[in-house]
């Protein structure tokens, strides 16, 4: 028998044939990697919280609405979604195709901010305002085309079956690609997103399979970049002082070094459980700047206490093994490097945010993944959380 009389007889109806169908091992709900997706849900909304405890007061930017900014780190976190759902349904094999016109928007982005529609925050040249309290920061796409560059060149002749290895020629080309976009984003000046970036391709190439000799050729390049830039002073002003204020705290603390002691102070204030949500005086005094968005971190210190913010870490570190377990039962190299550069991406992103507000890494301007405000830095990591769920999704059950 055939149809749902096939069914009537196994004991199914047709609704519990349909139910059976969205739950069954190939279907797309048992496909999605759910701890990493509930994860990122939860990280966005203990954001949405801290968001909120560290701007309902503060009337001179959040235009006497208390809740001006929550609702659209909300409303971030739906398009974020949305965004991702996309992604998943273009898949990430269709993305690759698509590379090159990704690249040139990117790219195109970029180069906008270094015109007159680019504007100046915080001492980074680094946004396009859209008007009506949104504005874009085109840096943040600029990572997801390196890593789905890289990863289409490297994984081209590999994944064809022509090579068991990524070749000298295509990782030179594949590193050309990344410096065209790092060096533009290094005009703005955005250090904390060339810095991401950087760590994006170290990745990506250990992840490849390319030769050692490209890493540690890289690492003694960015070393010598790095003293040659000093050097030459190319940083501006304001960089050279967070470096040095990370280097020596006492150097400034009523400048450069305030940001840091004061979300030391906060941190150090919390406790084992926190002063409780809404009841934190750094927060509630404003003592902390830039508290919704780089510093958002402080918030979870002083008003959740060691629990709240360990449970922070513990989130960002089952997104972390998830998307390497996900790298790693890829069947393809091009799904493995993405995942890769993603991995790299988060880690650092999180690691540079988190230890900055505790003084052992030096002020950047770096957004928490999902937890801190902002809509470019939003849209961008559930983006890139789309591309994992999509390499789980299209990868060979046996896997």
């Amino acid at each position: 028998m055939t149809g749902a009389n096939s069914f009537s007889v196994s004991g199914y109806g047709p609704e519990r044939a349909g139910w059976t169908r969205v739950f069954a091992r190939d279907s797309l709900a048992r496909r999605l990697d759910w701890p990493i997706l509930l994860s990122a849900i939860a990280l966005s909304l203990i954001g949405s919280l801290l968001v909120y405890s560290a701007t309902r007061n503060r009337t001179e930017i959040n235009q006497g609405d208390p809740y001006y900014f929550l609702v659209r780190h909300l409303m971030n976190m739906g398009i974020g979604i949305g965004l991702m759902i996309a992604t998943v349904w273009l898949g990430h094999r269709t993305l690759r195709n698509a590379v090159p016109v990704l690249y040139g928007l990117s790219l195109l982005g970029i180069l906008a901010v270094l015109t007159p529609l680019g504007s100046t925050v915080n001492g980074a040249h680094s946004w396009i305002v859209l008007g009506g309290g949104f504005s874009l920061q085109p840096s943040e796409f600029v990572k997801i085309s390196i890593i789905l560059g890289m990863a289409m060149l490297l994984a081209a002749r590999v994944d064809a079956g022509d090579k068991l290895y990524p070749d000298h020629r295509t990782v030179v080309q594949a590193l050309g690609l990344a410096a065209v976009p790092m060096l533009i984003v290094m005009l703005m000046p955005d250090l904390g997103s060339v810095m991401v970036m950087v760590l994006i391709v170290l990745g990506v190439l250990l992840a490849s399979g390319a030769s050692n000799r490209w890493i540690f050729g890289l690492l003694g390049a960015g070393a010598a970049g790095a003293i040659t830039v000093w050097q030459l002073h190319i940083l501006d002003e304001y960089q050279i002082a967070r470096f040095a204020a990370f280097a020596n705290p006492s150097l400034d603390p009523a400048g450069v070094g305030y940001n840091t002691n004061q979300a030391r102070i906060a941190i150090g204030s919390g406790g084992l459980t926190g002063a409780g949500l809404f009841h934190g005086s750094q927060t509630t005094g404003q003592f902390v700047p830039e508290q919704q968005t780089d510093f958002v971190f402080t918030v979870a210190g002083e008003e959740l206490g060691f629990m709240g913010a360990g449970l922070i870490i513990v989130l960002l570190g089952v997104i972390l093994w998830r998307a390497c377990r996900i790298a790693r039962e890829t069947t393809e190299l091009y799904g493995t490097i993405v995942a890769a550069g993603i991995v790299a991406w988060f880690a650092f992103q999180s690691f540079e945010n988190i230890g900055m507000t505790l003084g052992i890494m030096p002020v950047t301007g770096l957004p928490l993944p999902f937890v801190s405000y902002g809509g470019s830095s939003m849209f961008a990591v559930w983006v890139a959380m789309g591309l994992l769920q999509s390499i789980r999704v299209q990868r060979p059950m046996s896997a």
